[in-house]
């Protein structure tokens, strides 16, 4: 059965999706021009495969659905080559928080408590938030696809894997490193 809501109508895209889809974008990628781009290519692509649209879902879950595919790409273009250098590099220097022989936090570097927050304060999640988008720029490409995958698009460990062409393994060691950097990030700023 098709509704008017699962029905294509190109021209009301801009109007109806573009800043649905540009807020999508940038929450994942935090590059405002690749953001615009990747809306764009999104639209684009949408046009040329219209035919292939089945009325399954809205409009808006489809366009979302190439937006999502295209984001991946992106991840994967930046976590290849001279990003899986630098996740090494970071692996290593974060090596130093640890004790060699048990493993425990080092005590300069054992995580301290983070400031407590007044979740009603919108000011404060704001600020928060613009903390944790500096925090997340400075992972590894990679590190960042995998976290923002994970923990932003709630995808499966499988899907990463396959999508970032990382093992289970290294899926874990990258999940732990981005959130012990990004904690220690947060509590050097945010206090």
């Amino acid at each position: 059965m098709t509704t008017e809501s699962n029905v294509l109508n190109p021209h009301k895209w801009v109007a109806n999706y573009a800043d649905y889809l540009y807020m999508y974008a940038i929450v994942r990628i935090n590059d405002e021009d690749t953001a615009k781009d990747l809306v764009q290519e999104t639209l684009l692509a949408a046009l040329e495969r219209a035919d292939r649209f089945e009325g399954k879902s809205t409009e808006r879950t489809w366009l979302t659905a190439i937006l999502k595919n295209k984001i991946i790409d992106v991840y994967r273009k930046k976590s290849s080559g001279l990003a899986i250098a630098s996740a090494n590099k970071a692996a290593q220097e974060q090596d130093a928080f640890f004790e060699e022989d048990n493993g425990h936090w080092k005590a300069e570097y054992a995580p301290q408590p983070i400031a407590a927050m007044d979740e009603h304060d919108p000011l404060l999640k704001k600020e928060l938030n613009a903390i944790l988008q500096l925090c997340l720029k400075k992972l590894p490409e990679l590190w960042k696809s995998v976290f923002t995958m994970k923990h932003i698009d709630d995808a499966a460990t499988e899907t990463i894997c396959t999508e970032l062409h990382v093992t289970q393994a290294n899926f874990w060691v990258i999940i732990h490193r981005a959130k012990i950097n990004l904690r220690a990030c947060l509590q050097k700023n945010w206090n």
